[in-house]
């Protein structure tokens, strides 16, 4: 899997400015926006996967709160990591009914195992991403200890794959 170093450098400058993201759907960062539109294939280098390069696009916008942007893009992939970032928005959305939908359609995934294996590190014992939508549902907006449990969680859900979708475009 990359390291955030080995991305390419205009998405390692974005990641940069990147923040914990609300469990609900934020504020769009206009400040990036300009950047983000401006991404195609190509700043991966050579792509030998397009959906994954698609994928690594929406988790992009959706890491700046750019929910609508992200699911244009997730809807037309039509695999189950197209799926799994058309869960995450839909979650953040808040639309807890429509993401459990999209997570049945990810099924077993091996990101979902590294979430298992290295949630417990961010004080979280996650077990299925059903059950993750659930606590997000329970805790979003409420400013306690769990809110920020499950901001952690879905922080590192995001890093986990987004590197996984990064090393599947571009065959590393």
């Amino acid at each position: 899997m990359l390291i955030p170093s080995a991305y390419p450098p205009i998405v390692a400058d974005l990641l940069a400015t990147r923040s914990v993201v609300p469990l609900g759907p934020g504020t769009p960062d206009h400040t990036v926006r300009g950047r983000l539109a401006a991404l195609n294939d190509d700043v991966f280098g050579r792509v030998v996967d397009q959906d994954m390069a698609a994928a690594c696009r929406s988790g992009l916008w959706i890491a700046f709160n750019f929910l609508d942007e992200s699911h244009d893009i997730s809807q037309n992939i039509h695999t189950p990591v197209g799926s799994f970032w058309h869960a995450i928005m839909h979650r953040r959305e808040p639309d807890a009914w429509n993401s459990k939908y999209w997570w049945r359609k990810v099924g077993a995934h091996p990101v979902l195992d590294r979430l298992r294996e290295h949630a417990p590190k961010v004080g979280y014992t996650f077990t299925t991403a059903e059950a993750f939508v659930d606590f997000c549902e329970r805790t979003r907006g409420t400013g306690n200890a769990d809110e920020e449990t499950a901001k952690r969680v879905q922080h590192l859900e995001w890093d986990l794959l987004f590197a996984w979708c990064v090393d599947r475009a571009t065959g590393a």
